[in-house]
């Protein structure tokens, strides 16, 4: 229920500032940032939000968000997937690297960005793709990050 999200969302990002004497504005940034990645998720079949919190000075280091995207008109071949999205993807910088790995849940579509890794695993069934959304506004992905966040998506697994 979208009053409850909101109101832990509101709960967690004041505890987070509480006793660091972190500006209202930016507590209020972070409060809208997630209230709007939270919504924008939704709005695109998310399920579940994951919020990481154990940086020193009291900063988001990293979010997962898990959201299904139902085939629609999109292809079931994760190769045929991941060179659908990297003719999407912009030249220049902020290009990201789509490749396709393997992954205990199955083969995967996977870009990565300067501060965002996606991971696209065809769900069972052909019902359509979990994605898994993972950001690192503060740290960036490379490094660290980028394997604690590989370390997640190859947990996944399908119970049957």
């Amino acid at each position: 229920m979208q009053a409850r999200w909101r109101a832990q969302l509101k709960t967690f990002v004041d505890r987070q500032a509480e006793g660091r004497n972190v500006p209202a504005e930016l507590t209020q940034k972070v409060w809208a940032t997630l209230r709007n990645t939270t919504e924008a998720g939704r709005a695109r079949g998310a399920m579940e939000l994951f919020l990481l919190t154990t940086s020193q000075n009291g900063g988001l280091p990293a979010s997962l968000l898990v959201s299904l995207m139902p085939l629609g008109n999109t292809p079931a071949d994760p190769e045929e997937y991941a060179a659908l999205l990297e003719l999407r993807e912009p030249d220049g910088p902020g290009r990201r690297q789509v490749s396709v790995v393997e992954l205990p849940a199955g083969v995967a579509v996977r870009l990565l960005g300067s501060t965002t890794l996606n991971f696209h695993v065809l769900m069972p069934g052909g019902v359509g793709w979990l994605t898994l959304s993972f950001s690192a506004q503060l740290t960036g992905m490379p490094g660290p990050m980028e394997q604690l966040c590989d370390a997640i998506a190859g947990s996944l697994r399908w119970v049957v």
